[in-house]
């Protein structure tokens, strides 16, 4: 539990003065100045409140009127867009007029109107064939022209007018050179000014505006009211009436926004669509950013994803408060200041307008109102201040003559335990004429009597233990780790002819044996970088005579240095274990003695394999000539008979067959002779001797060698004994109609010999076992013969000739089975 800092005499009678006396005064005057203050924060708070409601009716109302202003203004382009639409219908239902413009062929396909004559441009792409170009319907529209202009002319809003047709047919006006602007192969039913016309995206056949997109005529950012042109059911194309985002800029600019703000157009789906100056340096985003038109028109590039509202982190909660209310006021710290942000939904197009203002200007009137009432406060309670310090300082001169009467007495104490720290145990007692300072007098010398009778018990129970520690061990020791000191305690110094007191570490360790040194000196090195506490090591220590007897030396830290926590002082004991020591020796002679027998039990286990091999010979041969006389149908049952006898028999061959060599293997490794074997000889040996059986079994066998020579270093026969065992267990843990592969990898160093099989696999948790011998993996019940020692026989082979064996399975899927083996290089074949 923390105790709070001792104080001085004099400052703990100030503190009771101050909490006994002035206290309960300061608080009579505080609850009246409080009830003062808190009546007139109230009536501060309410004024103060109502004017910032109305400062925030006024910035909402101003949004909501500029907000009908420009949905008027958009209402006026739909409409535009509306009787645009419906004459270029009626234009391309009349009759054509017999002139056709002149166009110009481009050498691409692109039919296109070359210079201007006061009308609209003509872009007819090559995604229609020149041949299939309309030029009836060149003509038609020609005819609205003069409206087209019109239009542009009358209306500050409006950049351009166009129709496009579903055969990639651009009208547009006013005219520009196309050809520089547009791509040769525009597809322009994939623009979204197009698709978003049709039936799936306008069932209505309505006005509908597009988000902001770069214009592919190289107007900049602009957005669209389009309209779809129907043939009866069939979409003949899209009008539309193009708003730049510099013009919607111009607009927003006029709106009027209170205290210094600035107004602002987002989208439905919270897209800012235009941002005035002051608004990209809030918002840090560049609202015309440089383009390349070159890359734009060959795709619909929208605004950047900056410009979401709600993919940015200062703007998320406003975002999600305009997506929740269609109007509103909320703060948002834009710019490193806080912002006052209030919005109203556009009725024509459901975007949303919005007006920004920074609140110190908003508030400004109203925090000097309310810095004017807390003014009044502050002298208040300021001339309350002033008249407690002139009292303070009274009491304080007050509090002095009192604690320099109580200082002399208590110092004199203080004296006293000093003393008795440093072992003085009977100090000149202190004079005082406060009873209770006296007494505290008397019981230090008590106390100084008591602490002496105790510190002769304490030395006395100390030497005690360090005789029962000396009896127990060798020594004790402590070990001054900086300077490189060792002290020892104990019978040792006396055995091992070490001087008394301290000794040089050096000396020390030259005792130790030469082949034990270096595990003790790792020890040292470890807990000298802090990385273990305690020290543990065993080693040979040598007596005068040069004889070395083994010592267990433990300890432990216990001293750190504070500022680098690195370890000062080591101590610990040294313990004898000789005795210990030649115990191990007999029980690691003991071992080799089980070793012996269990080489013992290996050799008898391969003379009884012997013995059972000759009579079981003789069972299989008679069991073959008897086979051999049934074969009259009359003798099916006896010929059944004698072919489980002999399949047993076989079975029971091959695993004493593979008990013996395993035996061997075990006993004595055999000494193979490595010689260069041709792989791909090798292993086509292998799969016609297994082909038949791949065919017996349903199975498929594909065989896959390389063009070029492949030889490895390895014993012929056990080579092709570990393929075949390899080929045999892919053809017993199959399934029908599986596949078996026999392929090679190579490396500059190694060559792979791999079986791959879709077989039953083997689950992860008892791969570890596949290569132990007598261990089938739970099939030892089924009706797949095996011995369990084959995959052993073939690990051992695989160490014989410096190579590795190893596996891959999944369950259910299939096993590959490989074996590694080093590669000889073509220098080496000669």
């Amino acid at each position: 539990m923390p105790t709070s800092k001792p104080i001085g005499l004099r400052q703990w009678i100030w503190r009771a003065f101050v909490r006994s006396a002035l206290i309960p005064l300061v608080l009579v005057e505080t609850a009246l100045i409080a009830i003062y203050l808190l009546t007139n924060n109230a009536i501060r708070d309410a004024q103060v409140e109502h004017l910032r409601e109305t400062a925030l009716n006024d910035l909402q109302a101003a949004v909501s009127l500029e907000s009908r202003l420009i949905s008027e203004q958009l209402s006026q382009v739909s409409s535009l867009t509306q009787l645009y639409r419906n004459l270029t219908a009626q234009a391309l239902q009349g009759v054509a007029p017999g002139q056709v413009p002149e166009l110009a062929l481009s050498d691409e396909g692109v039919r296109y109107s070359p210079s201007d004559d006061g009308g609209a441009a003509v872009f007819y792409s090559n995604a229609t064939a020149p041949e299939r170009h309309d030029l009836q319907k060149i003509a038609r529209l020609r005819q609205l022209e003069p409206l087209m202009k019109e239009i542009e002319a009358r209306n500050p809003l409006v950049a351009s007018l166009y129709f496009n047709s579903w055969d990639s047919f651009n009208h547009i006006y006013p005219w520009f050179f196309t050809l520089d602007q547009y791509p040769a192969d525009m597809d322009i039913p994939k623009y979204n000014f197009y698709y978003l016309a049709d039936a799936k995206h306008n069932l209505s056949r309505g006005v509908v505006w597009t988000d902001v997109y770069l214009d592919p005529a190289g107007h900049g950012w602009m957005m669209s009211a389009t309209a779809p042109v129907y043939r009866g059911d069939f979409l003949e194309g899209v009008v539309g009436i193009d708003i730049t985002v510099s013009g919607i800029l111009e607009q927003i600019g006029q709106v009027q926004v209170p205290w210094g703000g600035y107004a602002m157009l987002v989208s439905d789906d919270l897209s800012i669509m235009a941002l005035p100056e002051p608004g990209e340096a809030d918002f840090g985003l560049a609202e015309l950013t440089e383009h390349s038109y070159l890359d734009a028109i060959r795709r619909e590039v929208f605004k950047p994803e900056d410009f979401q509202l709600d993919r940015r982190p200062e703007t998320a909660e406003l975002a999600a408060a305009i997506s929740g209310a269609s109007s509103g006021v909320q703060q948002v710290m834009l710019g490193s200041r806080p912002q006052l942000v209030a919005w109203t939904t556009v009725a024509q197009t459901g975007w949303h307008l919005l007006a920004v203002v920074d609140e110190a200007a908003v508030f400004r009137q109203t925090n000097a109102l309310a810095s004017r009432y807390q003014q009044i406060g502050y002298l208040l309670i300021a001339g309350l201040v002033l008249f407690y310090i002139g009292f303070f300082a009274l009491m304080w001169l007050r509090a002095r003559q009192l604690s320099g009467a109580l200082l002399t007495p208590i110092a004199g104490i203080s004296r006293m335990l000093g003393e008795i720290g440093v072992g003085r145990w009977q100090p000149q007692p202190a004079e005082s004429q406060i009873r209770e300072l006296d007494e505290m007098c008397r019981h230090t010398q008590d106390i100084g009597s008591r602490l002496a009778y105790s510190e002769s018990e304490r030395w006395e129970a100390q030497r005690r233990l360090e005789l029962v520690l000396e009896s127990a061990t060798e020594s004790l020791w402590e070990y001054d780790m900086p300077n490189h000191r060792l002290r020892i305690r104990g019978g040792m110094g006396t055995r091992f002819g070490l001087p008394s007191g301290q000794l040089s570490d050096s000396e020390f360790r030259r005792r130790i044996h030469p082949d034990d040194l270096p595990q003790a000196l790792a020890q040292i090195e470890r807990v000298s970088r802090g990385l273990q506490q305690r020290y543990e090591a065993e080693y040979r220590f040598a007596d005068t005579q040069g004889h070395y007897h083994w010592l267990l030396s433990r300890g432990r830290v216990l001293e750190h240095d504070p500022d680098t926590g690195v370890a000062k002082i080591l101590a610990g004991t040294h313990v004898d274990i000789d005795a210990l020591k030649r115990v191990e020796e007999e029980l690691r002679a003991a071992t080799l003695q089980a070793q012996a027998a269990s080489e013992a039990k290996g050799r008898l286990l391969s003379g009884i394999s012997h013995e059972l091999r000759t009579p079981l010979n003789a069972i299989l041969g008679f069991a073959q000539l008897m086979r051999m006389d049934c074969d009259d149908e009359s003798q099916s049952e006896a010929a059944e008979y004698l072919d489980e006898i002999l399949l047993a028999s076989r079975h029971l061959n091959q695993l004493l067959g593979e008990i013996l060599e395993w035996s061997s293997l075990q006993n004595e490794p055999a000494q193979l002779e490595l010689q260069a074997v041709d792989v791909c000889k090798l292993m086509r040996e292998c799969a016609e001797l297994v082909s038949l059986e791949v065919q017996q079994r349903g199975l498929h066998l594909q065989l896959q060698l390389p063009d070029e020579p492949l030889q490895v270093l390895a014993e012929p026969r056990r080579l092709r004994q570990v393929l075949l065992n390899l080929l045999s267990n892919a053809m017993k843990y199959n399934v029908p109609d599986g596949h078996i592969s026999l392929r090679t990898e190579t490396s500059p160093g190694h060559v792979r010999l791999l079986v791959e099989d879709t077989g039953l696999g083997i689950e992860p948790a008892q791969q570890a076992q596949v290569f132990e011998p007598f261990q089938r993996l739970g099939r030892e019940n089924s009706m797949i013969q095996g011995t369990g020692i084959g995959l052993s026989l073939c690990l051992e082979f695989a160490r014989l000739m410096n190579g590795q064996l190893g596996l891959h399975s999944e369950p259910g899927v299939g096993s590959r089975f490989w074996i590694e083996l080093p590669r000889l290089a073509p220098a080496a074949l000669q």
